[in-house]
C-alpha cells in the first residue's frame, strides 16, 4: 500500500535554505536508487522560516524503512546534523479505505 511520509525539519537560524538544498540533493541523488521512493516535495511553513516540511511518496512502509536504515548506515543523512536545531520528526500516513 502506497505511503507518504511527513518530515518536519527545523533548521538553525539562517540554514533553512542550506537543509531544503541539501533534501533535495539527497532526493534527486538516492531517491531514484530507493526502491519503491516515489518522490518528495519540500515546503516552507509560512509563520516560521526556520522549518522545513517534506513529503515524500513510497510504494510501502517497508520499503521506505529498508532505505531509511540504508541511507543512515552510509551516512547520506549525516550533514543534517549541523543543519538542525532540533531533532527532526516523521510521521508515516495511508489513505483510509
Amino acid at each position: 500500500m502506497a505511503i507518504k511520509v511527513i518530515v518536519e525539519l527545523q533548521a538553525k537560524p539562517g540554514k533553512r535554505a542550506e537543509l531544503k538544498s541539501l533534501l533535495e540533493s539527497v532526493a534527486a541523488t538516492l531517491g531514484p536508487r530507493d526502491p519503491g521512493f516515489l518522490g518528495s516535495t519540500c515546503y516552507e511553513v509560512l509563520d516560521n522560516p526556520n522549518i522545513v516540511v517534506e513529503i515524500a511518496d513510497w510504494e510501502s512502509a517497508e520499503v521506505r524503512t529498508a532505505a531509511m536504515q540504508e541511507a543512515m548506515s552510509s551516512g547520506a543523512y549525516a550533514p543534517l546534523g549541523e543543519l538542525l536545531a532540533a531533532p527532526f520528526r516523521a510521521i508515516v500516513i495511508s489513505q483510509l479505505p
